[in-house]
């Protein structure tokens, strides 16, 4: 039961009062645009570079508009909720209330508060030195948009292979993104790192990328010659001293800058989907193996690639966390091809399968 008169409205109303926010982008992401404005024109630099493939010039037609101010973090006479750690994870890192028209989260480490709902999307606190969390921010946004028009959200990478739409999904730690820069080595084209928004669009399976950059480990970047510009030579150095094994557990993560990496024009943000990879390999194995399955009978499989909505996100009757069945997503599946990859770890013997199979299925 929702106990405090403090509304979304009031709140960003009255630090959008107190704040002048005279610099701004805009972003366009399958249809969906953004206007942000903020009072630090750094974080407006920041998040240009990070978003360069999807900057528009048009500041003038938007269907959201998120505010992120630079201001000490505001401190609020409510009661706060600990968000409990998801499965397999011990770290609290969010707490939340809920208002009459929203809701408010704070995150526990830097700070930086999120007040939505009703239309208003405020980010306040130290936002530009935690610019990846403004990031977050608009990219949920983004997927609230597309889930309120009838998608799924899904816990997986994307990639389009010679006009092959691939969805890549795994247990944390599987390598969706090890192997989707695997692909991105072979000509691919990136569509999205970790979370996929797809729907059924007559027989085809529309997916839509979330724009994010992906974030690997140092073993990932040593194993792929084309990630060179992602660390320094000292880094480099560093980390080839380190038992391959160990490589794989380091909590390091490095942002891929595509355009760096792949070069222009290879970061996509839609495709058809043909085929659904459900990585689920065991690193005590020596060989990788591949098999066509139905999701209907592995629903430890489909569990995996389905996705929670989490804390940003309200439906448009005021109801927070709705989420999507077993059933609905099946629906949507059931007429595209999807493989199971387990075995050994072997991420070039994959791909090389992978496109076999695309190549057989014709």
């Amino acid at each position: 039961m929702i106990k405090n008169s403090l509304t979304v409205s009031d709140t960003v109303n009255r630090f959008q009062s107190k704040y002048s926010t005279p610099y701004c982008m805009s972003l366009g992401f399958n249809g969906c645009n953004i206007l942000l404005t903020s009072n630090s024109f750094e974080l407006i630099n920041k998040l240009t570079i990070y978003y360069r493939d999807f900057v528009n010039e048009d500041l003038s037609e938007f269907a959201i508009n998120v505010v992120a101010i630079e201001a000490d973090a505001p401190a609020f006479d409510l009661d706060f909720t600990v968000k409990v750690p998801d499965p397999g994870k011990t770290k609290i890192k969010e707490e939340f209330v809920d208002l009459s028209d929203g809701r408010i989260v704070r995150k526990r480490l830097t700070g930086v508060q999120f007040t939505f709902g009703s239309g208003k999307h405020l980010a306040i606190g130290p936002v530009t030195e935690n610019y990846n969390q403004i990031v977050n921010f608009v990219n949920n946004r983004y997927i609230e948009w597309f889930v309120k028009r009838g998608y799924l959200l899904v816990h997986a990478a994307g990639i389009k292979f010679k006009d092959k739409g691939i969805i890549l999904s795994g247990f944390s730690g599987m390598g969706k993104s090890t192997l989707a820069l695997n692909f991105m080595s072979r000509g691919s084209q990136f569509i999205s790192n970790d979370r996929i928004l797809f729907k059924k669009d007559g027989l085809a399976l529309k997916m839509l990328g979330v724009p994010k950059l992906p974030r690997v480990n140092p073993g990932t970047i040593l194993n792929n010659p084309d990630l060179d510009p992602v660390i320094t030579e000292d880094e480099k150095i560093q980390f080839s001293d380190i038992p391959k094994d160990n490589l794989w557990e380091l909590e390091n993560k490095y942002d891929v800058d595509i355009d760096q990496c792949f070069g222009k024009d290879k970061f996509l943000l839609h495709s058809n989907t043909d085929l659904i990879i459900c990585l689920n390999w065991d690193r005590r194995k020596s060989f990788p193996e591949i098999n066509k399955v139905d999701l209907r009978d592995r629903r430890d499989l489909l569990r995996n690639l389905m996705k929670s909505l989490g804390l940003f996100f309200e439906f448009n009757n005021g109801s927070i966390n709705k989420n999507p069945t077993e059933e609905e997503y099946l629906e949507c599946i059931n007429a595209t091809t999807v493989v199971e990859i387990k075995g050994g770890v072997d991420f070039d013997i994959a791909a090389e399968a992978c496109i076999k199979f695309l190549a057989n299925k014709g």
